[in-house]
């Protein structure tokens, strides 16, 4: 059948296709106002969830690191929350969140 081209910064890219070029990430054509907003909110929310996705994994990192035992109890209350509210926005499941909670209590436990 015929192919339609939506031209992005004077470069033909086929319809439908997703691809990244210029780290512009290209969806399918919206046909409404509505679906166009949510296109944006989409990736402003996919952005701030891998954001907030990454930092509580590089605090987890961080709290099995350490060796000291006041440190590490300090740092698990903050490390808890932050599990907590990925679970809560279901970046990750309850479960996954209850589970990794678990093994750094018990990490700090027996420090």
């Amino acid at each position: 059948g015929r192919q339609v081209f939506i031209l992005v910064t004077r470069v033909r890219i086929p319809y439908g296709v997703q691809r990244f070029y210029n780290n512009i990430r290209f969806y399918k054509m919206a046909n409404h106002k509505s679906a166009l907003k949510r296109i944006r909110s989409n990736e402003t929310k996919r952005l701030r969830n891998k954001y907030q996705h990454k930092t509580t994994r590089n605090a987890v990192r961080k709290l099995r690191a350490t060796t000291d035992k006041k440190e590490a109890e300090g740092m698990l209350s903050s490390v808890a929350s932050m599990l907590d509210k990925l679970a809560k926005n279901n970046v990750i499941h309850k479960n996954k969140a209850a589970n990794l909670k678990s093994k750094l209590a018990k990490h700090v436990a027996a420090l």
